[in-house]
Formats: C-alpha cells, sequence, structure tokens
C-alpha cells in the first residue's frame, strides 16, 4: 500500500499539478476507448447507429440479457492465422489486417528511425547555440505548425509530382531528360511522413541536451576521450529520455497516421488508418472497424507497458545499488 501512504503526503497544489495529466488521460483517450471497445463487441446492424445494443431490458422478467459478440475478434484471428500460414509458406498472404499492420508499424518505425538520425543532431546544436539563439532556432522548428497540416501536405503535392516545381526547375536546367518519379508512392510517404514528425523528436531530444553539463565533455577530453567516445558515453546515455520520449511522439500517432499515405503514399502502401476509414465509412461496419483499432491500441499499449515496467525496474535497481 505505498501508493497510498504516498497520496497522502501530496498536498493539494501538487495533487492538482499530477491531476491534470491523468485528468486528460481518462477524458480523451480512455473515456474513447472504452466506446470503442464496447461498439467492438456489437454486431454490425441496420440501424442508426449501425450496430445492435449489448444489452436488452426484459421488463417481464425482470432481469437484463448481456448480448456480447465475440465473431469481430474471431474472424480477424482466423483471417490472420491463415494469411500468416500462406506468407510463412512463400505466399502473398490475404488478410488486408495483417498487411496493413505490418505496413503501418514498418513505415512507422522508418520514420521514427529516420527522425532520430536527422532530429538528434538538429537538437544537438541548438543546445550547443549561444542562448541569445536558442529561441530562434526554436522557433523555426515549430514554424511550420503555424500553417494548415492539410496545406503543408498538399504543398509537398505539388513539389513531388510529375508536373512539380522540382521536376520543372530539374527539366528546365537539363538535370534529367525526364520527370523523376517521386510522388504517390513509398518515397514520397516516407519523406511526408519524417517532414511532419520531425519537429516531435527535436524537441524532447533539446529539452534533454540542453540541460547537460557541458563540463562533463571536457572533463572526457582531459582524461584521453576522444570526440566518439565521450559522445556514446556520455552524450548518448545522459539523452537516453529523450530518444525514447521522441521515439514514442513519433511512432505512436505515425502508426495510425491517415491523411498523408492517403494523399501521397499511393495504392501499394495501404495503412491501418484508411482500412479503419473504409470499414467505418465505406462499408459502414463500425463493430469491425473498432475491433482492428482495438487490436492496433494493444499492439502499441502492451509493449510500451513493458518497456516503462523495464525501465522502472533498472530505475530502482540502480538506487539500491
Amino acid at each position: 500500500m505505498n501508493w497510498l501512504n504516498r497520496l497522502k503526503n501530496i498536498r493539494p497544489t501538487q495533487g492538482l499539478v499530477i491531476g491534470i495529466p491523468y485528468v486528460w488521460l481518462l477524458v480523451l483517450f480512455l473515456v474513447p476507448f472504452i466506446i470503442v471497445l464496447k461498439i467492438s463487441f456489437a454486431e454490425q446492424d441496420v440501424s442508426i447507429p449501425p450496430f445492435s445494443p449489448l444489452y436488452t431490458v426484459d421488463g417481464d422478467m425482470g432481469r437484463l440479457n448481456i448480448l456480447l459478440s465475440y465473431q469481430n475478434y474471431a474472424d480477424i484471428a482466423n483471417d490472420f492465422w491463415h494469411s500468416l500460414g500462406q506468407m510463412l509458406t512463400g505466399n502473398r498472404g490475404d488478410n488486408i489486417y495483417l498487411l496493413t499492420y505490418w505496413l503501418s508499424i514498418k513505415t512507422a518505425f522508418t520514420t521514427t528511425v529516420i527522425c532520430l538520425l536527422l532530429g538528434y543532431p538538429i537538437a544537438y546544436a541548438i543546445s550547443r547555440a549561444p542562448e541569445s539563439m536558442r529561441n530562434g532556432l526554436l522557433l523555426a522548428i515549430m514554424l511550420p505548425f503555424w500553417t494548415s497540416f492539410l496545406l503543408r501536405v498538399y504543398a509537398w503535392m505539388s513539389l513531388l509530382g510529375k508536373n512539380g516545381i522540382i521536376n520543372n526547375y530539374l527539366l528546365k536546367w537539363g538535370v534529367i531528360n525526364q520527370p523523376l518519379d517521386m510522388f504517390y508512392n513509398t518515397f514520397s510517404l516516407n519523406l511526408v511522413m519524417v517532414y511532419a514528425y520531425l519537429p516531435f523528436m527535436i524537441l524532447p531530444l533539446y529539452t534533454q541536451l540542453v540541460k547537460m553539463d557541458g563540463r562533463l565533455l571536457e572533463a572526457a577530453a582531459d582524461l584521453g576521450a576522444g570526440p566518439i567516445k565521450a559522445f556514446l558515453t556520455i552524450t548518448l546515455p545522459l539523452s537516453k529520455a529523450g530518444i525514447i520520449a521522441g521515439s514514442m511522439l513519433v511512432f505512436i500517432p505515425a502508426v495510425g497516421e491517415f491523411v498523408i499515405p492517403e494523399l501521397v503514399g499511393g495504392p501499394e502502401n495501404l495503412m491501418i488508418g484508411k482500412v479503419l476509414w473504409q470499414a467505418f465509412f465505406d462499408q459502414n461496419n463500425w463493430p469491425l472497424a473498432s475491433a482492428v483499432a482495438v487490436i492496433m491500441v494493444l499492439l502499441l499499449v502492451i509493449p510500451i507497458a513493458f518497456f516503462h515496467r523495464y525501465e522502472n525496474r533498472e530505475i530502482g535497481g540502480s538506487n539500491h545499488a
């Protein structure tokens, strides 16, 4: 009951500050997730809303009848194992959910890695810049957020198209003989994804790197450590929290991205966000779409929860040591 003792020792002002994130999480994540989870156990129905009720009240018998259907999860599981078996035997699986889950995770992972490789040196450079310049550099990083996200994606469409600005100038200067295929494919998808999510990687990294004591690097240099060794033994470990936070801020929303794959990704880059859209609005099958969304959330939340538990154990073990 250590957590009860901690709650008793929290002052009202501390409780208010701590409680705001939990209220935010409850209102904007937990409540919507419970609603989606509830719909996932219903059946498709011709009604408004288009799913069957989860319970009925029998007035004559005076009892409540619970009507839960697991068919959506059973269908997804059966299709998953069938498609997985096909893929293991060398054939292309026909389960759209398995394929889109895999493509979504692969695209999100690629975006996260590229954002980390690009964002780390940018965040490091800003953190080591003179204090008079840091605010201006951070403002430049956040400046794209002042423009509509949709407009920024449309701008990339006009840049990358075969008749776009880049191809027109390359043809005009004689660099290429025919337009490059840079739009509506995997290249344009990864490029625009990195562009959209790069600031979410830079800002957490900056907050960690700017707090690092520069005297540690000076001491490492005095002890004979080169720049690479000093980075690997001092800078990188001290920025670990920023790397984890930035990676989560990029990876989690990138998995469910809908706008960018729809506008610049092409038909071969069908991600789970598009599949959910089709199930909800084209097929009008809210229960199946909700089941797919629940599985997607669990695939993201469960590994993150285990990772946090491992991190807490590591921190607890180091403190006891």
